[in-house]
Protein backbone atom coordinates (compact mmCIF):
# COMPACT_ATOMS: atom_id res chain seq x y z
CA UNK A 1 0.00 0.00 0.00
CA UNK A 2 2.85 2.24 0.86
CA UNK A 3 4.52 1.65 -2.38
CA UNK A 4 1.68 2.51 -4.35
CA UNK A 5 1.11 5.63 -2.39
CA UNK A 6 4.83 6.62 -2.93
CA UNK A 7 4.51 5.67 -6.87
CA UNK A 8 1.67 7.82 -6.60
CA UNK A 9 3.78 10.69 -5.40
CA UNK A 10 6.24 10.76 -7.70
CA UNK A 11 3.59 10.41 -10.89
CA UNK A 12 1.85 13.43 -9.61
CA UNK A 13 5.39 14.97 -9.40
CA UNK A 14 6.76 13.95 -12.54
CA UNK A 15 2.73 14.93 -14.45
CA UNK A 16 3.04 18.88 -12.81
CA UNK A 17 6.76 19.11 -13.89
CA UNK A 18 5.85 18.56 -17.24
CA UNK A 19 3.41 21.49 -17.27
CA UNK A 20 5.50 24.70 -18.38
CA UNK A 21 4.13 28.16 -18.54
CA UNK A 22 5.97 30.74 -20.97
CA UNK A 23 5.56 34.10 -20.16
CA UNK A 24 4.35 36.90 -23.08
CA UNK A 25 7.20 38.35 -25.60
CA UNK A 26 8.84 34.60 -24.75
CA UNK A 27 9.43 31.62 -26.95
CA UNK A 28 11.15 28.22 -25.69
CA UNK A 29 13.06 26.06 -28.13
CA UNK A 30 12.14 22.04 -27.04
CA UNK A 31 14.44 19.06 -27.92
CA UNK A 32 12.94 15.74 -27.93
CA UNK A 33 16.24 13.37 -27.41
CA UNK A 34 18.61 15.80 -28.51
CA UNK A 35 17.09 16.94 -31.20
CA UNK A 36 14.68 19.94 -31.87
CA UNK A 37 10.97 19.23 -32.10
CA UNK A 38 8.97 22.38 -31.57
CA UNK A 39 8.87 26.09 -30.11
CA UNK A 40 6.87 27.18 -27.66
CA UNK A 41 4.63 30.48 -28.05
CA UNK A 42 2.98 32.54 -24.93
CA UNK A 43 0.87 30.30 -23.05
CA UNK A 44 0.50 26.65 -20.56
CA UNK A 45 2.65 23.57 -22.42
CA UNK A 46 2.84 19.97 -21.63
CA UNK A 47 6.07 17.89 -22.41
CA UNK A 48 7.45 14.33 -22.59
CA UNK A 49 9.27 13.96 -19.11
CA UNK A 50 12.42 12.97 -19.51
CA UNK A 51 12.38 12.65 -23.02
CA UNK A 52 11.71 16.54 -23.85
CA UNK A 53 13.90 19.06 -22.58
CA UNK A 54 13.59 23.35 -22.90
CA UNK A 55 16.87 23.69 -24.32
CA UNK A 56 16.64 28.05 -24.87
CA UNK A 57 14.09 30.80 -23.58
CA UNK A 58 14.72 33.10 -25.93
CA UNK A 59 13.31 36.85 -25.44
CA UNK A 60 11.25 38.50 -27.98
CA UNK A 61 11.64 42.08 -27.16
CA UNK A 62 13.60 45.13 -28.81
CA UNK A 63 17.16 44.66 -27.37
CA UNK A 64 19.64 47.56 -27.16
CA UNK A 65 23.45 46.30 -28.07
CA UNK A 66 25.78 49.05 -26.15
CA UNK A 67 28.98 48.06 -28.69
CA UNK A 68 32.34 49.51 -27.16
CA UNK A 69 34.29 52.20 -29.03
CA UNK A 70 36.27 50.53 -32.35
CA UNK A 71 39.66 52.28 -33.63
CA UNK A 72 38.83 52.93 -37.37
CA UNK A 73 40.94 54.86 -39.97
CA UNK A 74 40.00 57.14 -42.23
CA UNK A 75 40.28 57.56 -46.07
CA UNK A 76 43.34 60.20 -45.26
CA UNK A 77 44.94 58.46 -42.93
CA UNK A 78 42.81 59.87 -39.74
CA UNK A 79 42.70 57.10 -36.61
CA UNK A 80 39.42 57.98 -34.93
CA UNK A 81 37.41 56.20 -32.11
CA UNK A 82 33.60 55.63 -33.10
CA UNK A 83 31.45 53.52 -30.53
CA UNK A 84 28.11 52.96 -31.87
CA UNK A 85 24.44 51.13 -30.77
CA UNK A 86 22.57 48.98 -32.84
CA UNK A 87 18.86 48.19 -31.93
CA UNK A 88 17.91 44.43 -32.49
CA UNK A 89 15.50 41.84 -31.80
CA UNK A 90 15.02 38.11 -32.45
CA UNK A 91 11.92 37.41 -34.98
CA UNK A 92 12.33 33.46 -35.23
CA UNK A 93 13.69 31.32 -32.20
CA UNK A 94 14.88 28.48 -33.83
CA UNK A 95 17.34 30.16 -36.43
CA UNK A 96 18.51 32.49 -33.46
CA UNK A 97 19.33 28.75 -31.19
CA UNK A 98 20.92 26.92 -34.15
CA UNK A 99 22.20 29.70 -36.27
CA UNK A 100 25.32 31.00 -34.38
CA UNK A 101 27.03 29.88 -31.49
CA UNK A 102 26.45 33.48 -29.57
CA UNK A 103 24.48 35.88 -31.85
CA UNK A 104 25.00 39.01 -29.85
CA UNK A 105 29.25 38.82 -30.00
CA UNK A 106 28.33 37.91 -33.96
CA UNK A 107 26.72 41.13 -34.06
CA UNK A 108 29.27 42.64 -32.47
CA UNK A 109 32.17 41.99 -34.36
CA UNK A 110 29.80 41.66 -37.53
CA UNK A 111 29.11 45.66 -36.73
CA UNK A 112 32.98 46.62 -35.91
CA UNK A 113 34.14 45.13 -39.02
CA UNK A 114 31.36 46.95 -41.26
CA UNK A 115 31.89 49.88 -39.70
CA UNK A 116 35.85 49.94 -40.38
CA UNK A 117 35.01 49.24 -44.34
CA UNK A 118 32.40 52.47 -44.19
CA UNK A 119 34.66 54.65 -42.30
CA UNK A 120 37.70 53.61 -44.65
CA UNK A 121 36.00 54.59 -47.50
CA UNK A 122 35.73 58.38 -46.47
CA UNK A 123 37.74 61.06 -45.69
CA UNK A 124 37.74 62.87 -41.65
CA UNK A 125 35.65 65.79 -42.88
CA UNK A 126 32.93 63.66 -44.92
CA UNK A 127 32.80 61.42 -41.34
CA UNK A 128 32.40 64.37 -38.85
CA UNK A 129 29.85 65.09 -41.25
CA UNK A 130 27.76 62.06 -42.73
CA UNK A 131 26.57 60.56 -39.48
CA UNK A 132 23.11 59.79 -41.31
CA UNK A 133 24.88 58.40 -44.15
CA UNK A 134 26.87 55.60 -42.09
CA UNK A 135 23.99 54.83 -39.92
CA UNK A 136 21.81 54.11 -42.62
CA UNK A 137 24.58 52.21 -44.17
CA UNK A 138 25.81 50.17 -41.74
CA UNK A 139 21.95 49.27 -40.76
CA UNK A 140 21.45 47.95 -44.31
CA UNK A 141 24.56 45.67 -43.93
CA UNK A 142 23.41 44.58 -40.43
CA UNK A 143 19.98 43.59 -41.41
CA UNK A 144 21.54 41.47 -44.12
CA UNK A 145 23.86 39.62 -42.33
CA UNK A 146 21.35 39.17 -39.56
CA UNK A 147 18.91 37.38 -41.21
CA UNK A 148 19.99 33.74 -41.22
CA UNK A 149 20.81 34.55 -37.27
CA UNK A 150 16.74 34.87 -36.50
CA UNK A 151 17.46 38.99 -35.70
CA UNK A 152 16.58 41.88 -37.73
CA UNK A 153 18.68 44.91 -36.97
CA UNK A 154 15.89 47.77 -36.40
CA UNK A 155 18.64 50.97 -36.29
CA UNK A 156 22.16 51.71 -35.94
CA UNK A 157 23.55 55.06 -34.23
CA UNK A 158 26.93 56.83 -34.14
CA UNK A 159 27.21 57.50 -30.46
CA UNK A 160 30.74 58.84 -30.57
CA UNK A 161 33.37 59.79 -32.72
CA UNK A 162 36.56 61.07 -31.21
CA UNK A 163 39.60 62.22 -33.11
CA UNK A 164 43.03 62.33 -32.27
CA UNK A 165 43.53 65.16 -29.54
CA UNK A 166 46.10 67.13 -31.69
CA UNK A 167 43.52 67.00 -34.63
CA UNK A 168 41.05 68.13 -32.33
CA UNK A 169 42.95 71.04 -31.19
CA UNK A 170 43.75 72.03 -34.54
CA UNK A 171 39.87 71.34 -35.75
CA UNK A 172 38.99 74.13 -31.93
CA UNK A 173 40.89 76.33 -33.70
CA UNK A 174 39.62 76.04 -37.47
CA UNK A 175 35.83 76.33 -36.20
CA UNK A 176 36.86 79.43 -34.18
CA UNK A 177 38.25 80.58 -37.18
CA UNK A 178 35.75 79.78 -38.87
CA UNK A 179 33.08 81.79 -35.95
CA UNK A 180 35.49 85.04 -36.10
CA UNK A 181 34.92 84.91 -40.00
CA UNK A 182 31.00 84.49 -39.83
CA UNK A 183 31.50 87.65 -37.00
CA UNK A 184 33.44 89.48 -39.12
CA UNK A 185 30.99 89.28 -42.46
CA UNK A 186 27.48 89.54 -39.81
CA UNK A 187 28.95 92.60 -38.90
CA UNK A 188 30.44 94.21 -42.41
CA UNK A 189 26.82 92.97 -43.42
CA UNK A 190 24.89 95.17 -40.79
CA UNK A 191 27.21 97.84 -41.30
CA UNK A 192 26.15 97.98 -44.76
CA UNK A 193 22.59 97.94 -44.19
CA UNK A 194 22.91 100.59 -41.47
CA UNK A 195 25.06 103.05 -44.15
CA UNK A 196 22.51 102.33 -47.03
CA UNK A 197 19.07 103.16 -44.51
CA UNK A 198 20.81 106.35 -43.16
CA UNK A 199 21.40 107.40 -47.13
CA UNK A 200 18.08 106.24 -47.96
CA UNK A 201 16.46 108.48 -45.10
CA UNK A 202 18.69 111.55 -45.77
CA UNK A 203 17.84 111.33 -49.71
CA UNK A 204 14.11 111.00 -48.17
CA UNK A 205 14.64 114.29 -46.26
CA UNK A 206 16.23 116.10 -49.01
CA UNK A 207 13.39 115.27 -50.86
CA UNK A 208 10.61 115.93 -48.85
CA UNK A 209 12.29 119.58 -47.97
CA UNK A 210 12.85 120.26 -51.79
CA UNK A 211 8.92 119.62 -51.86
CA UNK A 212 8.01 122.05 -49.29
CA UNK A 213 10.07 124.93 -50.30
CA UNK A 214 9.04 124.51 -53.82
CA UNK A 215 5.41 124.70 -52.16
CA UNK A 216 6.10 127.44 -49.88
CA UNK A 217 7.68 129.57 -53.53
CA UNK A 218 4.49 128.38 -55.08
CA UNK A 219 2.47 129.65 -52.25
CA UNK A 220 4.38 132.50 -52.00
CA UNK A 221 4.18 133.39 -55.55
CA UNK A 222 0.62 133.30 -55.88
CA UNK A 223 0.11 135.70 -52.64
CA UNK A 224 2.27 137.96 -53.96
CA UNK A 225 0.41 137.64 -57.94
CA UNK A 226 -2.83 138.37 -55.70
CA UNK A 227 -1.60 141.03 -53.86
CA UNK A 228 -0.44 142.29 -57.23
CA UNK A 229 -3.49 141.58 -58.72
CA UNK A 230 -5.68 143.01 -56.25
CA UNK A 231 -3.53 146.58 -55.82
CA UNK A 232 -4.41 147.07 -60.05
CA UNK A 233 -7.82 146.28 -59.42
CA UNK A 234 -8.05 149.06 -56.79
CA UNK A 235 -5.78 151.22 -59.24
CA UNK A 236 -8.57 150.94 -62.07
CA UNK A 237 -11.65 150.65 -59.93
CA UNK A 238 -10.46 154.11 -58.55
CA UNK A 239 -9.57 155.47 -61.92
CA UNK A 240 -12.91 154.19 -63.30
CA UNK A 241 -14.34 156.30 -60.16
CA UNK A 242 -12.63 159.32 -61.12
CA UNK A 243 -13.73 159.27 -64.68
CA UNK A 244 -17.43 158.54 -63.49
CA UNK A 245 -16.81 161.98 -61.37
CA UNK A 246 -15.88 164.08 -64.27
CA UNK A 247 -13.42 165.75 -61.76
CA UNK A 248 -11.92 169.34 -63.00
CA UNK A 249 -8.51 169.97 -63.48
CA UNK A 250 -8.10 172.47 -60.74
CA UNK A 251 -9.03 169.54 -58.39
CA UNK A 252 -6.21 167.31 -60.48
CA UNK A 253 -3.82 170.15 -59.47
CA UNK A 254 -4.56 170.64 -55.89
CA UNK A 255 -4.27 166.82 -55.62
CA UNK A 256 -0.84 166.72 -56.95
CA UNK A 257 -0.01 169.44 -54.54
CA UNK A 258 -0.98 167.63 -51.69
CA UNK A 259 0.71 164.46 -53.04
CA UNK A 260 4.15 166.38 -53.60
CA UNK A 261 3.43 167.72 -50.13
CA UNK A 262 3.47 164.41 -48.75
CA UNK A 263 6.08 163.47 -50.62
CA UNK A 264 8.28 165.99 -49.12
CA UNK A 265 7.29 165.34 -45.21
CA UNK A 266 9.68 167.85 -44.34
CA UNK A 267 12.47 165.39 -45.14
CA UNK A 268 13.04 165.19 -48.70
CA UNK A 269 15.99 167.12 -49.99
CA UNK A 270 15.33 166.93 -53.88
CA UNK A 271 12.18 166.11 -55.29
CA UNK A 272 11.33 164.83 -59.14
CA UNK A 273 8.15 166.33 -60.44
CA UNK A 274 6.03 165.80 -63.76
CA UNK A 275 6.68 168.06 -66.24
CA UNK A 276 3.23 169.22 -65.87
CA UNK A 277 3.22 170.12 -62.23
CA UNK A 278 6.05 171.14 -62.75
CA UNK A 279 5.67 173.99 -64.83
CA UNK A 280 2.68 174.93 -62.40
CA UNK A 281 4.92 175.15 -59.25
CA UNK A 282 8.26 176.52 -60.61
CA UNK A 283 8.54 179.41 -58.69
CA UNK A 284 10.60 179.02 -55.33
CA UNK A 285 8.32 180.94 -53.15
CA UNK A 286 5.53 178.36 -54.53
CA UNK A 287 7.62 175.54 -53.65
CA UNK A 288 8.87 176.50 -50.34
CA UNK A 289 5.62 177.37 -49.37
CA UNK A 290 3.74 174.18 -50.94
CA UNK A 291 5.89 171.69 -49.55
CA UNK A 292 7.54 173.33 -46.72
CA UNK A 293 11.13 173.87 -47.29
CA UNK A 294 13.56 176.71 -48.20
CA UNK A 295 12.58 180.57 -47.06
CA UNK A 296 8.91 182.00 -47.95
CA UNK A 297 9.61 183.94 -51.39
CA UNK A 298 6.90 187.32 -51.22
CA UNK A 299 4.27 186.79 -53.22
CA UNK A 300 3.62 189.57 -55.92
CA UNK A 301 0.03 190.61 -55.16
CA UNK A 302 -0.34 193.12 -57.68
CA UNK A 303 -3.29 194.29 -59.30
CA UNK A 304 -2.45 193.11 -62.75
CA UNK A 305 -1.48 189.78 -61.44
CA UNK A 306 -4.64 189.47 -59.44
CA UNK A 307 -6.50 190.40 -62.52
CA UNK A 308 -4.69 188.07 -64.78
CA UNK A 309 -5.78 185.23 -62.11
CA UNK A 310 -9.31 186.29 -62.21
CA UNK A 311 -8.98 185.63 -66.32
CA UNK A 312 -7.99 182.11 -65.75
CA UNK A 313 -11.00 180.06 -67.80
CA UNK A 314 -11.09 177.55 -64.73
CA UNK A 315 -11.96 180.38 -61.94
CA UNK A 316 -15.82 180.22 -61.90
CA UNK A 317 -18.36 182.28 -59.80
CA UNK A 318 -18.53 179.11 -57.37
CA UNK A 319 -14.41 178.26 -57.21
CA UNK A 320 -13.38 178.06 -53.21
CA UNK A 321 -10.65 180.88 -52.41
CA UNK A 322 -8.08 177.84 -52.43
CA UNK A 323 -8.91 177.15 -56.06
CA UNK A 324 -8.44 180.82 -56.56
CA UNK A 325 -5.12 181.24 -54.57
CA UNK A 326 -3.66 178.28 -56.31
CA UNK A 327 -4.82 179.78 -59.76
CA UNK A 328 -2.79 183.15 -58.81
CA UNK A 329 0.36 181.05 -57.66
CA UNK A 330 0.12 179.15 -61.02
CA UNK A 331 0.30 182.70 -62.96
CA UNK A 332 2.95 184.26 -60.78
CA UNK A 333 5.09 180.86 -61.62
CA UNK A 334 4.29 181.57 -65.07
CA UNK A 335 5.23 185.73 -64.98
CA UNK A 336 8.72 184.99 -62.81
CA UNK A 337 9.81 182.11 -65.35
CA UNK A 338 9.11 184.67 -68.16
CA UNK A 339 11.00 187.30 -66.45
CA UNK A 340 14.15 185.13 -65.72
CA UNK A 341 14.04 184.82 -69.53
CA UNK A 342 14.01 187.98 -70.16
CA UNK A 343 17.26 188.50 -68.25
CA UNK A 344 15.23 190.05 -64.74
CA UNK A 345 17.62 189.45 -61.56
CA UNK A 346 15.09 189.36 -59.37
CA UNK A 347 13.40 185.95 -60.39
CA UNK A 348 17.31 184.88 -61.15
CA UNK A 349 17.84 185.44 -57.56
CA UNK A 350 14.98 183.84 -56.75
CA UNK A 351 16.14 180.50 -58.97
CA UNK A 352 20.06 181.17 -57.16
CA UNK A 353 18.17 180.72 -54.05
CA UNK A 354 16.65 177.34 -54.78
CA UNK A 355 20.19 175.82 -55.96
CA UNK A 356 21.83 177.18 -53.13
CA UNK A 357 19.75 175.38 -51.06
CA UNK A 358 20.05 172.13 -52.92
CA UNK A 359 23.56 172.62 -52.17
CA UNK A 360 22.95 173.23 -48.00
CA UNK A 361 21.38 169.85 -48.11
CA UNK A 362 24.25 168.27 -50.13
CA UNK A 363 26.50 169.63 -47.67
CA UNK A 364 24.63 168.66 -44.75
CA UNK A 365 24.26 165.17 -46.44
CA UNK A 366 27.90 164.49 -46.67
CA UNK A 367 28.23 165.19 -43.23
Amino acid sequence: MSVLIILLIVFLCILFASFRIVPQAQEFVIERLGKYRTTWDAGLKLKFPIIDQVVRKVSLKEQVLDFPPQAVITKDNVTMQIDSVVFCRVFDAKAYTYGVENPIVGLQNLAATTLRNIIGEMELDQTLTSRDEINKRLEAILDVATDPWGMKVTRVEIKNIQPPRSLAATMELQAKAERERRQTVLEAQAHQEAVVSRAEGDKRAKILAAEAEKEAQIALAEGKAKSILMVYQAEAEGIAALNRANVSEGVLKLKGLDALKKVADGRATKIYMPSDIASAVSSLGIIGESLGIGDHTAIDRSEPVQQAAEKDPCIKDETSAGGREAASASERINAQITRAGRGDNAALGGVDQVMRFEEDDDEQLNR
